[in-house]
């Protein structure tokens, strides 16, 4: 199971939400591209990179960021927040992104994004699952929407999308353990998924769980800014 740390950046700097709220911020850093760089040293192998403002603003915002790390690192990149039109997604890609998360377009404007699938290939689309009471959540979950989330994958699946990260809001930003229950009902029913997990990890425990579940990654946030995860200790290979 892949270690993803995450980069989440509000104003080209490296913050952390609580629950998505973007009046609960806390900076961590100035300069992404520093933690980027110190993730590699650890031997972490791929990085998922938010950008908070292009969530808000519906459109890509901190691309400039995007590049500084995938010019300066050897991290593949998965870039998400504010990925709204071919010009996002190609703007994305130019700028060294390895993937792209599509989450509320996903939902607003699915042709969007199986015409993304066709042209760019599955390898390239990570379609994201912001879930709460297993309803999809929207715009950097300032929004809920209606559709069921297993409804949403199955949409996807039958398309030929491979990868998913699902975020349960209720656990993110909390450091209460991840939605270990949703993602074996995810896999239960979706078996091919390569499903990354989202939210509340909070130990190395909760990655061991995650692992016998058998799913394919893991983003990590809070828990390794805050000390609780040593990313040096673990085996990224």
């Amino acid at each position: 199971m892949y270690i993803i740390p995450a980069i989440d950046i509000i104003d080209g700097k490296c913050v952390r939400l609580t629950q998505g709220d973007y009046a609960q911020k806390i900076v961590y850093n100035e300069s992404p591209l520093d933690v980027a760089k110190e993730f590699e040293a650890q031997g972490i192998k791929r990085l998922h990179l938010v950008d908070l403002d292009g969530a808000k603003s519906k459109h890509i915002v901190n691309h400039t960021v995007l590049k500084e790390i995938t010019s300066n690192t050897s991290l593949q990149v998965d870039f998400g927040g504010g990925i709204k039109t071919d010009e996002d997604i190609r703007l994305a890609f130019e700028n060294g992104a390895h993937q792209i998360t599509a989450g509320s377009i996903a939902i607003k404007s699915p042709e969007t994004v199986l015409k993304w699938l066709e042209q760019f290939g599955a390898g390239k689309i990570i379609l994201g699952a912001d879930v709460k009471d297993e309803t999809i959540a929207v715009n950097g979950w300032q929004e809920k929407s209606s559709m069921n989330l297993f409804d949403f994958l199955e949409s996807y699946v039958i398309h030929g999308i491979q990868y998913v990260i699902c975020t349960d809001i209720s656990k993110d930003g909390m450091m209460k353990g991840p939605a270990f229950e949703l993602y074996k009902k995810i896999l239960d029913r979706f078996p091919e998924l390569k499903l990354i997990a989202s939210g509340g990890v909070s130990s190395v425990e909760d990655l061991g769980r995650l692992t016998e579940l058998g799913l394919y990654g893991v983003i990590v946030g809070k828990a390794i800014y805050e000390g609780r995860i040593d990313l040096s200790r673990l085996n990224n290979e």
